[in-house]
């Protein structure tokens, strides 16, 4: 794999924010015409987090850009900030300024300016950060406050991948849930941009009272061409995305992490050069522990 190189943090001002966006960006340290992935991050999580996924993609040849939204730990927003009500639509535009500054981060990185192909735009995110992603693709969130479900599709992002992102809203979430995240209503019937989405059968999160198949809901009920990757045996970190070592990790799995690396790879690869058969190839035989179901013109057609 070829080398890489990582900058953080690099400050993109933001004074609508509040907080100026900080942001960390992986690439390798040669090649041109590099597509670009921005990675949304967990409820909590920052830049410095999701590792073995930010380092492999940049390894095979994909700049990634993680920027840190308001409610990671390293912020420290209080739950009485007014802008906390807001968090989930702040994270939409915090990857809108990324996609804004591509031209500032690259010149930020010691000699990446000139490679990004700012024409091959995909995002990516991780639970809360799959919705973000999902904003950009065209799922849309009733806004708790203005009552307002807006359209924040972005026409720059091309692809996406979505790693076990919340289901559907309404009596599919626990009490609790319904309660403290009254922005989990996503519509997902506007999401035609083409993505994977990604589940754990393990995946038993306390949001909702449906199991883990409730993660698979981007997918069936989503337009467009869609792909969904079941692992089996992952839980909510898939193996151990969320970092190296990480305590979040509670179904350790460095073969199952492997695999998610090597497959997140080929359909990016697929979806961002049309004509290019690596996704057929990843999945054309038997996986172990794993399972492939595609709709729609998946890639290479899209």
């Amino acid at each position: 794999m070829t080398p890489i190189v990582s900058v953080k943090p690099i400050v993109l001002p933001a004074p609508e924010r509040g907080t100026d966006l900080r942001v960390k960006v992986t690439a390798p340290v040669t090649g041109a015409e590099l597509p670009v992935i921005v990675f949304s991050h967990g409820y909590g999580s920052s830049l410095e987090a999701y590792g073995p996924l930010a380092d492999h993609w940049a390894a095979q040849g994909f700049a990634v850009v993680q920027p840190t939204h308001l409610d990671s730990r390293t912020v420290g927003l209080a739950p009485d900030d007014p802008r906390t009500p807001a968090v989930w639509r702040i994270r939409v535009d915090d990857v809108r300024l990324v996609l804004d500054s591509l031209g500032t981060l690259e010149a930020a990185v010691p000699g990446l300016a000139g490679r990004l192909d700012h024409g091959r735009i995909a995002v990516a995110g991780h639970s809360f950060g799959g919705q973000t992603a999902g904003n950009l693709l065209g799922l849309r969130v009733t806004d708790p406050v203005t009552g307002v479900a807006q359209d924040l599709a972005d026409p720059r992002v091309t692809a996406g991948v979505l790693l076990a992102t919340a289901g559907r809203g309404g009596a599919d979430l626990t009490p609790y849930a319904a309660e403290h995240f009254p922005f989990m209503n996503p519509d997902f019937t506007h999401m035609t941009t083409p993505a994977l989405v990604v589940m754990g059968d393990k995946d038993d999160l306390p949001l909702t009272v449906r199991g883990p198949e409730w993660t698979a809901d981007p997918y069936h009920l989503s337009p467009g061409p869609k792909s969904l990757l079941t692992l089996a045996g992952a839980e909510h970190s898939l193996g151990g995305i969320a970092g190296y070592e990480a305590a979040e990790t509670t179904d350790e799995n460095p073969a199952r992490v492997t695999l998610l690396q090597r497959l997140t790879t080929a359909y990016l690869r697929s979806a961002l050069h049309p004509g290019d058969d690596a996704w057929t190839k990843a999945t054309a035989g038997p996986l172990v522990d794993a399972h492939v179901v595609t709709r729609g013109a998946a890639p290479p057609s899209v």
